[in-house]
């Protein structure tokens, strides 16, 4: 179902389950796990395989929980989990979103440094429609990415949009005819200078990581200018 194949310093991840489009299991999650962690690429490009990037979670599966409350959130931890492993993942991870991304699968690209849309992509979280969202982040990742206002409106209807409103909204960055040129645009740059924009840019989202950097900061500033402290108090 996934599938990782390396192409000099892109890593491309593809989720393979077109006759489903691209709906993960359990096992998949785990594979896709699996695949961004070993990634040692500075760029990981995620896609999908055939006309979708991903319907999300396989309702099989969801409906095999059988109402199962504890089970339910284990299964949304599981996908929380692949999508902290994106966010965290040391490369820098562009989602190259052809066809549908719906529900977990708009979710895992939310997660994304980067997410470049085909003038044929589409996006939504139709969950709603029949009594269930998206639980694998996606209600703190919306906001963060397009803005209060819409992603109310967007969560709220279940409506899917085209990639001119999910540009226009900040959903995608950009709408490529090939996605993957971005990747490899990424990729000719200094791989430790993508890495460390990376963990600059996501590091200051989180209040916790800015107050410990600020406590860090003063301190190495107190060290270093120990002296003209105490001239001050002359």
């Amino acid at each position: 179902m996934i599938h990782s194949d390396a192409d000099g310093p892109i890593r491309t991840v593809t989720i393979d389950r077109p006759e489903a489009r691209n709906a993960l299991t359990v096992d998949g999650l785990a594979a896709l796990e699996t695949a961004v962690d070993d990634a040692e690429e500075p760029v990981l490009y995620l896609r999908g395989c055939g006309p979708a990037f991903s319907a999300g979670a396989d309702l099989n599966e969801v409906a095999a929980l059988e109402g199962d409350r504890d089970r339910a959130a284990e299964f949304a931890r599981l996908g929380q989990r692949v999508a902290r492993t994106i966010e965290d993942s040391p490369a820098v991870v562009v989602a190259g979103i052809d066809g549908p991304a719906r529900g977990g699968g708009l979710e895992l690209a939310l997660a994304c440094d980067v997410r470049v849309g085909t003038p044929d992509s589409t996006y939504g979280e139709p969950g709603v429609g029949f009594g269930l969202f998206g639980a694998w982040g996606g209600t703190v990742r919306l906001p963060r990415v397009v803005g209060e206002g819409d992603a109310l409106e967007f969560a709220l209807s279940g409506r899917p949009i085209d990639a001119e409103e999910a540009l226009r909204i900040g959903l995608i960055s950009r709408i490529e005819d090939e996605p993957r040129s971005v990747a490899e645009e990424i990729a000719g740059n200094a791989d430790d200078a993508l890495a460390v924009l990376k963990r600059r840019l996501r590091d200051d989202s989180e209040r916790a990581t800015q107050e410990r950097r600020e406590a860090d900061a003063f301190a190495d500033l107190v060290t270093a200018h120990a002296d003209d402290i105490d001239a001050l108090l002359e």
